[in-house]
C-alpha cells in the first residue's frame, strides 16, 4: 500500500502497533542520515516509502539522481528506527549501480572472508547496554551470554511494566547486538517464562511464555536457531512461586499447575553461509584451537542439572557453572565475550576462568562497583588493565574514560 496515499485506518494501525515510524516523512529522515553516513545522499533520491505491516518494516526505494530507474531500497523496522543492514542494499552495491559497473565483480569481492581477531579486551561498563553496544567496534565480539531482566519479576529488578516495552528493549538489544557479533558466532540467553501473579482473588495468575517470544524476534534479526537447552534445578526449587500449592491440597482437577523447575537457554547463530567448519579450519592460532577442545564428562544431552546460585548479592544470578558450560562449547580460548546484562558480572568470572576476554555491561551502579571488585579476584594483577567505561577504572580515579575498542 502507498504510503503517499496512506489511510487514516492505516495509521491507526501503526499507531495501535506502536510503531515509531508511523509516516513517510520520519522513514525518509532516517534514510537519508543513512545515505549521509555513507556519503551517497547528493547522488541519490527517494521513491516512494512503503510501509510493510506484515514484517513490521518500512521500505524506502533508492533511485540515482539522474534517472527514474531503481537501484536499491532502504528496509527500516518500524518498532525500533534502525535500519536493517542485513536487508538494506549494500553501500558497494549502490555505488557499483550509480557508475554502472560489474555487480559481479563487487559481489565476488565481498565473498572473500577473512578471519576476524578482536582488538577488545577485558571492559566494565555503567550505562544503558543499547548505548554501550552502539559504541562498540563492528565483529568485535565471538559470543553472547547474558540472562536479561525478568520481566516484572520483582519490583527491585525489573523496570518494564507493559510487556510489549520490554520485548521492545529486548529487540532494541538483539538487533545491534547482530552487529558487533561476528559473522556466524553464537548467542546464548537464559530466559524463562514468567508468572503473573493475580492482582485480586477474582482475577486468574497468568503466564506469559517469554522464551517464544524472544525466539520470533531472534529469527526476524537475523539469527538461526540453533538448540534449546533446558537448565534444570532441584525439585524443591520451584516451590518459591507459590505454583502448585492449591492443587496439592485439594488434588481437583482443572486446578493442576507444573511446579517450574526449569529454565531455558536458547542458543542461536548469526545468520551465515559460513559452515561451522569454516571457523575451525580458517583459525589463524590452530594451537589455540586444539587447547580449546572440550574435555570428557561433557553434557551429552539438552538437559543441564545445575543448582541454582543462592549466594550471590544479584537478586537473579545464574550458576558459575552453567556459564562456564556455555563458554565452553560456544567459543575458543581468547575470544570475547559479551553479557550486556552482567549483574554480578557471573559471565566475566566464568570467561576469565576460560582463559577468555569479557566486555560487561549493566546499567545499575551499584553491580558495576561489584564487578568491579570481583575483577581482581577473576584476573589477578592483570585487573588493572580492565577498561572501565562510564565508572571508575581500577588503576586510579583520575584516569581519563577511553573509547571501548582496546
Amino acid at each position: 500500500m502507498s504510503s503517499a496515499n496512506m489511510s487514516s485506518a492505516k495509521i491507526l494501525v501503526a499507531e495501535s502497533r506502536r510503531y515509531l515510524v508511523t509516516t513517510v516523512a520520519q522513514a525518509k529522515e532516517i534514510a537519508m542520515s543513512w545515505l549521509n553516513e555513507i556519503g551517497l545522499s547528493k547522488v541519490i533520491r527517494f521513491g516512494l516509502p512503503e510501509v510493510d505491516d506484515r514484517y513490521h518494516f518500512w521500505r524506502v526505494p533508492l533511485q540515482s539522481n539522474t534517472s527514474d530507474s531503481r537501484i536499491g531500497e532502504i528496509v527500516i523496522d518500524a518498532y525500533t528506527t534502525g535500519i536493517l543492514v542485513d536487508k538494506t542494499t549494500k553501500p558497494e552495491m549502490l555505488e557499483a549501480r550509480l557508475l554502472k559497473k560489474d555487480e559481479n565483480q563487487i559481489k565476488k569481492r565481498s565473498t572473500k572472508v577473512t578471519y576476524p581477531i578482536s582488538s577488545l579486551r577485558n571492559t566494565i561498563g555503567l550505562g544503558d547496554c543499547v548505548q554501550l553496544i552502539d559504541e562498540m567496534p563492528a565483529a568485535s565480539v565471538d559470543l553472547i551470554f547474558t540472562s536479561p531482566p525478568y520481566f516484572n519479576a520483582r519490583p527491585e529488578y525489573s523496570d518494564y511494566e507493559v510487556y510489549e516495552h520490554y520485548l521492545l528493549k529486548m529487540r532494541q538489544v538483539i538487533k545491534r547486538i547482530h552487529r558487533v557479533l561476528n559473522e556466524g558466532r553464537f548467542f546464548a540467553i537464559n530466559c524463562a517464562p514468567v508468572l503473573l501473579r493475580r492482582a485480586t482473588r477474582n482475577q486468574s495468575s497468568r503466564r506469559i511464555a517469554v522464551p517464544f517470544d524472544l525466539h520470533r524476534i531472534f529469527i526476524e534479526e537475523g539469527y538461526d536457531f540453533v538448540d534449546d537447552i533446558i537448565w534444570l534445578k532441584p525439585e524443591g526449587a520451584g516451590w518459591a512461586t507459590g505454583r502448585g500449592r492449591r492443587f496439592a491440597a485439594d488434588r481437583n482437577p482443572l486446578q493442576y499447575k507444573a511446579v517450574p523447575v526449569t529454565e531455558y537457554i536458547l542458543v542461536y547463530r548469526k545468520r551465515t553461509d559460513l559452515l561451522i567448519d569454516w571457523h575451525i579450519r580458517n583459525h589463524p592460532d590452530k594451537e589455540t584451537v586444539n587447547e580449546s577442545k572440550v574435555a570428557d564428562g561433557y553434557e551429552r544431552t539438552n538437559v543441564w542439572r545445575i543448582n541454582p546460585n543462592t549466594n550471590s548479592e544479584h537478586p537473579a544470578a545464574f550458576p558459575l557453572e552453567l556459564a562456564e558450560k556455555i563458554i565452553t562449547y560456544y567459543s575458543f580460548k581468547k575470544d570475547v565475550v559479551l553479557d550486556p546484562f552482567a549483574g554480578s558480572g557471573t559471565t566475566g568470572a566464568a570467561a576469565a576462568k576460560k582463559d577468555r576476554r569479557f566486555v560487561l555491561f549493566d546499567m545499575n551502579p551499584a553491580y558495576v562497583e561489584l564487578m568491579r571488585k570481583s575483577a581482581h579476584n577473576w584476573l589477578g594483577s592483570a585487573a588493572k588493565n580492565v577498561l572501565c567505561v562510564n565508572c571508575t577504572p581500577l588503576i586510579h580515579a583520575e584516569q581519563p574514560h577511553l573509547p571501548i575498542e582496546g
